[in-house]
């Protein structure tokens, strides 16, 4: 090839690589987004920092091009901080307008962590401004499709289908439309769990939420979520009483203060110590990992498990009562070192 021809090419190549980098900076084409996403941002940010934010959640392909685009536009000192719903892809040119305006100011954001029970939830719900009795909203377990989840006949509440997480409501909105929404992140979340695991344990669905919500309130740990809800499983199997005191916490109302021997010893059906099978209702709202813990455990002979002393919400498990009463005397020697307190680290 000639050195006419080679330029010729080089140019033509770099008009190609600009035109490429051209359209992915200005998106001509680019749609209104895919799904909605609750983001935060944070104050103070700068504008790299923002774009970082914004890819990781995928509202956004690059937060390179973002910045970029922010500078080139003009706009890069006046992006706001706040809670924004935006969508999955949208296009550069659509977030800075967002961003320019602002957070909606007649919408509040209300975050639900994980395992909490409807009662923990209603004081949350008032402070965010929800309107109305949320425990009385949550009371009618006919909102729940019963036959769907295995039930012969409605639960006595919604417990257990209340989806813990972000929810952007209007100012002022009613306790009932906070729980239509959650149940009905509920049902988009539950449909997508593989049940056949569950199913061949002769385990109906309503079955998974009440083992997903005391996986929930046992540990924190992602890791060990399948592990605790082997327990349960092998426990269920071996027909043995669960032995899980947050049921106990349950029915008491107590999740902060120690149990007392009075409280083990508590007549009720959530008394996991005393009785066998499963509790008669969730304990709590489980999130998505917990509950595709408890369709498909993992696949081990654990029949017990107590608190590791100096680490933070882990467990040492065991398939022997010998081995738990080893780990079990450790820990009692922790705590009673520690002058009777939980010797963990969190």
């Amino acid at each position: 090839m000639s050195g006419e021809g080679l330029r010729r090419l080089t140019v033509l190549a770099l008009a190609v690589a600009a035109a490429a980098f051209l359209w992915a900076l200005f998106q001509p084409f680019a749609g209104g987004g895919g799904a909605a996403v609750h983001v935060t941002i944070p104050k103070r940010a700068g504008v790299a920092r923002i774009g970082d934010v914004l890819d990781r959640e995928g509202v956004v392909p690059s937060s390179v091009l973002f910045a970029l685009r922010a500078r080139l536009a003009g706009d890069s000192s006046d992006l706001k901080p706040g809670a924004y719903t935006l969508r999955k892809q949208m296009s550069y040119g659509d977030v800075l307008d967002r961003l320019v305006a602002g957070p909606a100011k007649n919408l509040v954001q209300l975050t639900i962590p994980e395992g909490l029970s409807r009662r923990e939830i209603t004081p949350l719900a008032g402070r965010a401004g929800v309107q109305g009795d949320y425990l009385a909203a949550t009371a009618n377990g006919a909102l729940v499709p019963s036959r769907q989840y295995g039930l012969a006949r409605p639960p006595a509440t919604v417990e257990g289908f209340l989806f813990p997480a972000t929810y952007e409501l209007r100012r002022g909105a009613t306790a009932a439309a906070l729980v239509d929404k959650q149940l009905a992140a509920f049902g988009q979340n539950f449909a997508g769990v593989d049940l056949s695991y569950a199913k061949r344990k002769n385990l109906t669905p309503y079955d998974v939420v009440k083992i997903a919500s005391m996986v929930e309130r046992e540990t924190s740990q992602a890791r060990e979520r399948p592990l605790v809800a082997a327990v349960i499983y092998n426990r269920l199997h071996a027909r043995q009483p669960l032995g899980i005191d947050a049921t106990i916490r349950y029915a008491t109302a107590n999740w902060t203060r120690p149990l007392t021997n009075s409280d083990l010893a508590i007549d009720s059906p959530y008394n996991t110590r005393t009785r066998s099978g499963l509790p008669p209702t969730p304990i709590g709202n489980p999130g998505l990992a917990s509950i595709e813990a408890a369709a498909r455990p993992a696949h081990v002979g654990y029949l017990y498990y107590v608190v590791k002393p100096g680490t933070c919400d882990e467990h040492a498990f065991s398939s022997t009562f010998a081995a738990f009463e080893r780990d079990q005397a450790r820990y009692n020697a922790a705590r009673q070192a520690a002058g009777g307190k939980s010797p963990t680290k969190c």
